[in-house]
């Protein structure tokens, strides 16, 4: 008990002290639980921990989260992916497979030591990628989801993959006791014929789809009719657990089973009560995951065979890149989602440990290469957060430079409006005005996104709207009205600076970020301010009075008590905001702030009883 303890102690410590630091620079959270478990691999030697075993727990956090990720996923989503998955993903396993396995042919290997080496090391790392391109914000991006959709191709590689590794035994490298060196083994169809193997996991495979259709909305409601949240959050792990266990007992991959369960409760009612009650458990997993990848560093083989390690890791990093940056090429991936692609997917995959070890038991890899294969593979993961790094330091910063580096169209019309941004809010305002007869200058920052709107014919000027030459240009000296949408609050901030300091006849309508943006806009002398979000939060006040039972009208009645209410106390505060503190350090606004709020709040709560009492009189 006190090992256990003193164990669960280092890991999460590590975990704790490492993983900001890495973050703060930039590092990402992977790299963080890396390098806290290379640092804890003394300790953990001496304690005698098997980190290997620990590694097999710690891999379920894989499966938490392929669970977590199919739950996002719709069917008729991953239908729109299968081009992605067979083409792009198909074609990286096969040619990266083929590529380091002639590698190895020229390392004197035999054909088959080198055709298991290319396929352990052809699969990528779910948990590392996954992990990383959501903490970026670029899983959703072009090149985030066809590296996903490699990933999934790669999980389901991993079957035929098994099935092929017996066939390239070599004799002379004969195990005794065969599949004893890994321990008892789960799988059912070992002993069972092709045929009749490849019937069970079909019906293994339906039997999940089954369940997920038809047996969890009634478990779920039962479950959660006793309303104990801890009770459900067990159900979950249950389902979740078991749905890998039977995974495991056909011979196939957990996180394959438990990702189709999730696609296949995309669209449950419970899918965001279960999102979020598995959501820790797969946070906890995938950092122990990855701080016993660190942990597994041999550093007295590593040092010992050090030009070996870097050789084949190089291999597998620059061999993977060169054919997903084919692959990704011939998908439609082009400028920086064909780098992030390209750079995201070359590292060895945590199925190459359980591939290495079935290897070794099935006489395909002598101990010593598998050894070398296990440094190779972690040497890989460890260098996967530098290639991120690369992308967001280099290859993104490359490409907005191009884009910078582009001259500003020449602005040969004037137009007595002048917008400042076309994205999704300025986009609506263009095309309000224009509805109505009013021709705006659209000027945009974004070259792509104006060569996207000229195929509808939509004219746009590329430039940066702050730039005092170009305004002239679009002659600002003469217009009535400027509409500043752009994204950046300290964009906003410039541009609306100049314009009210220098063209007091003109009219400024400025987009602000939130409420204190608002302060700081209307100290600058902008007085025509418009919260981004304001309008739809007020109608979504008004849809949520409406579903608690109170008619539209007297909703409507409402919402304009509580938004005169709310412009009132708004100027009353700006009237006291400086430019040069921030908010939370004006004594006089704060003050003001609470005096409002004593002096409205029971105010308002009156008049909404009193508009309330009147709807139902009506």
């Amino acid at each position: 008990m006190t090992s256990f303890l003193i164990l669960a102690f280092l890991i999460l410590v590590a975990g704790l002290v490492s993983v900001p630091i890495a973050t703060r620079f930039g590092l990402g959270s992977v790299l963080g639980y890396l390098l806290a478990g290379m640092a804890i691999a003394p300790v953990l030697t001496g304690l005698k921990v098997d980190v290997e075993a620990l590694q097999v727990f710690a891999e379920f956090g894989v499966v938490m989260m392929l669970f977590i990720v199919g739950l996002e996923l719709e069917p008729r989503q991953l239908w729109a992916m299968r081009g992605k998955l067979i083409g792009t993903g198909g074609g990286q396993v096969v040619l990266t497979t083929l590529a380091i396995a002639a590698v190895a042919l020229l390392d004197d290997r035999p054909w088959q030591t080198a055709l298991a080496i290319g396929m352990i090391l052809a699969l990528s790392s779910t948990a590392i990628v996954v992990q990383s391109l959501t903490e970026k914000g670029l899983l959703k991006s072009s090149g985030g989801e066809s590296a996903f959709s490699v990933l999934l191709l790669q999980d389901v590689a991993v079957i035929p993959i098994l099935a092929l590794l017996p066939l390239l035994a070599l004799p002379g490298l004969a195990v005794a006791g065969g599949e004893g060196a890994h321990g008892a083994s789960l799988d059912l169809t070992a002993n069972m014929s092709a045929l009749l193997a490849a019937v069970v996991r079909v019906a293994a495979v339906g039997a999940v789809v089954l369940i997920g259709i038809f047996l969890t909305r009634p478990v779920f409601r039962y479950i959660a009719a006793a309303n104990l949240r801890e009770l459900f959050t067990a159900a979950a792990l249950v389902f979740v657990i078991g749905i890998a266990l039977l995974m495991t007992m056909v011979g196939l991959s957990p996180a394959l089973g438990t990702f189709l369960a999730g696609v296949v409760l995309a669209g449950s009612e419970y899918r965001h009560e279960l999102e979020s009650d598995i959501d820790p458990f797969k946070g906890l997993l995938l950092g122990l995951f990855f701080i016993t990848v660190g942990a597994s560093v041999d550093f007295a083989l590593l040092a010992e065979r050090t030009g070996e390690v870097l050789f084949w890791a190089s291999v597998t990093i620059t061999v993977k890149v060169a054919v997903l940056l084919l692959v990704g090429r011939m998908s439609g991936l082009k400028r920086e989602a064909l780098w992030l692609f390209a750079l995201s997917l070359p590292q060895a995959g945590e199925f190459a440990f359980v591939l290495i070890a079935f290897a070794v038991g099935g006489a395909i890899l002598p101990g010593p290469l598998a050894d070398l294969l296990l440094l190779v593979v972690a040497a890989t993961m460890l260098a996967t957060p530098l290639l991120f790094i690369l992308y967001d330091k280099g290859i993104a910063r490359l490409y907005c430079g191009k884009q910078a580096e582009r001259e500003a169209d020449a602005i040969e019309e004037e137009n007595p409006i002048i917008i400042a941004g076309r994205g999704r809010v300025g986009g609506i305002v263009d095309r309000m005005l224009d509805a109505a007869g009013h021709r705006a200058t659209v000027i945009d920052y974004d070259s792509e996104h104006i060569e996207q709107l000229k195929r509808f014919g939509v004219k746009s000027f590329f430039g940066d709207a702050t730039r005092p030459d170009l305004l002239a240009s679009a002659g600002i000296a003469r217009a009535k009205l400027l509409v500043v949408t752009l994204d950046e609050r300290e964009q906003i901030d410039k541009l609306v600076r100049y314009a009210v300091a220098n063209f007091p006849q003109l009219h400024v309508i400025a987009r602000a970020k939130d409420r204190d943006h608002v302060y700081h806009l209307w100290a600058m002398g902008c007085r025509d301010v418009v919260r981004e979000t304001y309008d739809s939060s007020l109608r979504m006040g008004r849809s949520a009075y409406e579903a608690l039972g109170v008619d539209r009208q007297t909703a409507r009645a409402m919402v304009d008590a509580w938004e005169v209410r709310d412009r009132s106390s708004m100027q009353e505060v700006a009237d006291l905001y400086r430019l040069d503190i921030p908010s939370w350090e004006n004594e006089p606004l704060l003050a003001k702030i609470r005096e409002l709020q004593a002096e409205w709040d029971p105010k308002l709560r009156e008049q909404m009883d009193e508009i309330v009492s009147r709807g139902r009189e009506i």
